[in-house]
Order: C-alpha cells, then sequence, then structure tokens
C-alpha cells in the first residue's frame, strides 16, 4: 500500500508541476503572432489610406538596395494613395522567420486593387515581398524590403 500511495504522490506532485506549468498566467505574444499582427495593421492603414500611421511602422534607420529611406517610402504611400479612389488588398503570407526573438523576415504576396479615374476605372496589380523587420521598444518596425511584380525579379 505505501508503494502505491508513493507512486500517487509521485504522480499527483508531477500533474501539480504540469499545471503550474502550464497556468502561470498568459504567456506574452509570441513573435510570429506579433509579426502577423503588424502585417494585419499595415494591411488596414494601407487600405484606409493612413499615411502616418504606416510611416510610423518604418524605421527611422530603414534602408534597402534600391537606396530608398523611410522619407522615399512615404512618398511611394503618397503618390498611391493620391492616385486612389479606393484600395483594397489581398495578403498572403509564404513564411515568418525569426530570429532571436528580435528580429523577422517576412516573405508574402500582395493583390492590390484600386478604383480611380482611369478610363477603366480601377487597377489591379500583384506584388513579391521580402520584409525584414527589427523589435525596438517593444514595436515591430520594417528595416528593410525587397519587391517586385509577381513573376519578376524582387529588387
Amino acid at each position: 500500500m505505501l508503494n502505491s500511495l508513493s507512486q500517487y504522490r509521485v504522480t499527483g506532485s508531477l500533474v501539480l508541476l504540469l499545471i503550474g506549468l502550464f497556468a502561470c498566467g498568459e504567456p506574452p505574444a509570441a513573435p510570429e503572432q506579433a509579426v502577423r499582427a503588424w502585417i494585419a495593421g499595415a494591411e488596414e492603414e494601407a487600405e484606409s489610406k493612413d499615411r502616418a500611421a504606416l510611416k510610423a511602422r518604418i524605421a527611422t534607420s530603414y534602408t534597402d538596395a534600391r537606396g530608398y529611406e523611410r522619407a522615399d517610402l512615404d512618398r511611394l504611400f503618397r503618390i498611391m494613395f493620391l492616385r486612389q479612389n479606393a484600395i483594397a488588398l489581398l495578403v498572403d503570407i509564404e513564411s515568418i522567420t525569426i530570429h532571436q526573438e528580435t528580429a523577422a523576415d517576412v516573405v508574402l504576396k500582395v493583390a492590390m486593387a484600386g478604383s480611380n479615374n482611369s478610363m477603366l476605372g480601377f487597377s489591379a496589380d500583384a506584388y513579391r515581398f521580402e520584409l525584414e523587420l527589427q523589435l525596438e521598444d517593444d514595436d515591430w518596425l520594417l528595416s528593410g524590403a525587397r519587391w517586385g511584380e509577381l513573376g519578376n525579379e524582387l529588387r
């Protein structure tokens, strides 16, 4: 009887230990979840043409292979938003790779459609993006990017 009682105590202790480990409050958001939320937020801001919010997602140290800096991306947003009356995006995340919980590489495809004052009244494009994000003061920020039309080389 002592043996079975000891086994119950050991088993019970292990169960309580496991419950304690898994029930110690909510775990912090995993970096991948935070990056997915960052992407969803940027999509929402682009569709609502919120240039200031999009610019706030870009690191002040942003540079890319095209030689663009943060201000250049802000100008691109401005031009795109002026040309389109409404914007709709369809985002397909191909991969998210987290590096030491402070950096991330994101590969995604984005189908973009906009209504405008052109002869057809709309435009549509599809792009592939490779984004580099870094964690700064608990915020994920875009630190670099490459992109190109779907099927073309990324620059």
